[in-house]
C-alpha cells in the first residue's frame, strides 16, 4: 500500500509538471503544432534515460522511491518515456526487430485507437 501512495503522490506532481511545461511551451505561439507535448515527451525520455543509467545499479534508492520516481513522477509526466526506455532496451539487447515492431505498433495503434475512440463517440 505504501508503494501505491508514493506512486500516486509523485504521479500527481508529474501530471502538474506536464501541464505547466506543455502550456508554457504552447504559449510561445506555435499553436498549430503540438510543441508542448513534443517537449514534454523529449524531456521525459531524457530524464528516463539519465535516471535509468545512473540508478540502474544503485542500492541507495529504496524500491518505493524508485517506483515513485519512475512510475509516478515520470509516468505522470509522460508515459512516452517508458515507451522510449523499453524500445531502447530492446535495441541494446540486439532485438532490433522487436524494437522496430514496438515502435511501429505503438505509434500506429496509438493513433488508430484515438481515431476509433473518436469515431465511436461521434454521433
Amino acid at each position: 500500500m505504501t508503494n501505491l501512495l508514493y506512486i500516486a503522490a509523485a504521479g500527481s506532481l508529474g501530471a502538474v509538471l506536464r501541464y505547466l511545461v506543455t502550456t508554457g511551451v504552447q504559449s510561445l505561439g506555435l499553436a498549430a503544432f503540438p510543441l508542448g507535448t513534443l517537449v514534454v515527451n523529449t524531456l521525459g525520455c531524457l530524464a528516463m534515460g539519465f535516471l535509468a543509467a545512473t540508478l540502474a545499479e544503485s542500492a541507495a534508492l529504496a524500491e518505493a522511491h524508485r517506483l515513485a520516481l519512475f512510475v509516478g513522477l515520470l509516468g505522470g509526466f509522460t508515459t512516452f518515456s517508458t515507451y522510449g526506455l523499453e524500445t531502447f532496451a530492446l535495441l541494446e539487447t540486439g532485438a532490433i526487430g522487436a524494437a522496430l515492431l514496438n515502435f511501429l505498433l505503438s505509434n500506429a495503434l496509438g493513433v488508430l485507437g484515438v481515431w476509433l475512440g473518436y469515431r465511436l463517440a461521434a454521433p
